[in-house]
């Protein structure tokens, strides 16, 4: 699929069959978010696969956003291995873990895989539920599978601003 075919494409799948992500394309998946890009390149991701019976009842505890979804990644990052930015006011941390999910998710379209974004959540039961080191952080989670029948994008999903509104040239 060609890269403009997967961004139009791509959407929040909010009912999935439940059919196990084949390994070959979880692994593109995972090999998407490895080569994301990261502030200084100090890849401070770390990005746990939830396929098992008892991890996905722990996500259906945390979210009622799981939709079904065979697969759910927790993205984290490692706190402690940060670009710091001038002014100390902010680090790559939380940007960083979002450019390997958004790697992931367009990775995830391209191989035939539907996803969905879950922010509906908290971030630190998140990381105690599943025994994260203190130092990781969590992004979010991502539901991975294959949309069940009758699923598509919401109807507003293709509404969207004239790029007039969102863009200025300075």
């Amino acid at each position: 699929m060609e890269f403009a075919e997967v961004i139009r494409n791509r959407y929040s799948c909010k009912k999935f069959d439940g059919r196990p992500v084949a390994k070959e394309q979880l692994d593109a998946i995972l090999e998407a978010g490895r080569l994301a890009p990261t502030a200084k390149n100090l890849q401070e991701q770390h990005i746990y696969v939830v396929q098992s019976a008892e991890g996905l009842a722990k996500v259906d505890e945390l979210t009622p956003c799981r939709y079904g979804a065979s697969t759910v990644l927790v993205v984290a990052f490692d706190a402690d291995n940060v670009y710091t930015y001038p002014g100390g006011k902010r680090d790559s941390g939380v940007e960083d873990a979002a450019i390997v999910a958004t790697h992931m998710l367009l990775a995830a379209k391209s191989v035939g895989v539907e996803s969905c974004w879950l922010n509906r959540l908290d971030p630190d039961l998140t990381a105690q539920a599943f025994g994260l080191p203190v130092n990781e952080k969590v992004l979010m989670m991502m539901d991975l599978g294959y949309a069940a029948e009758g699923a598509g994008p919401l109807p507003p999903h293709s509404a969207r601003k004239a790029l007039e509104e969102t863009v200025s040239y300075l």
